[in-house]
């Protein structure tokens, strides 16, 4: 019988958090706002499910593009190939420096 190859295999040091980091999960992450063009880093909140990009795109910077319900369409290059990913804001932290 083959192992499973899904969504979240081969992430095991990606999808780790610290022990007892304080608290795990704010409301702040999930009532973030961003603008049009803003400049957003990729960080994967393992502990929660929803609207998480693959994690081969975790540590990547993206353009905000577009809003789509309550998630962000950020658009970034994976190589040569343009891509746009729909990811909710607790996986996103705005870059502060450009």
């Amino acid at each position: 019988m083959q192992r499973s190859r899904g969504f979240r295999s081969k992430s095991r040091r990606k999808m780790t958090k610290v022990v007892r980091e304080g608290r795990s999960n704010p409301i702040t992450n999930k009532l973030q706002k961003f603008e049009e063009g803003d400049l957003v880093h990729i960080t994967i909140n393992p502990s929660i499910q929803k609207g998480q990009p693959h994690p081969r795109f975790h540590g990547k910077t993206g353009k905000i593009t577009d809003k789509k319900g309550k998630a962000y369409i950020v658009s970034l290059t994976d190589g040569n190939k343009a891509k746009e990913l729909i990811i909710r804001p607790d996986h996103l932290k705005l870059q502060t420096s450009q």
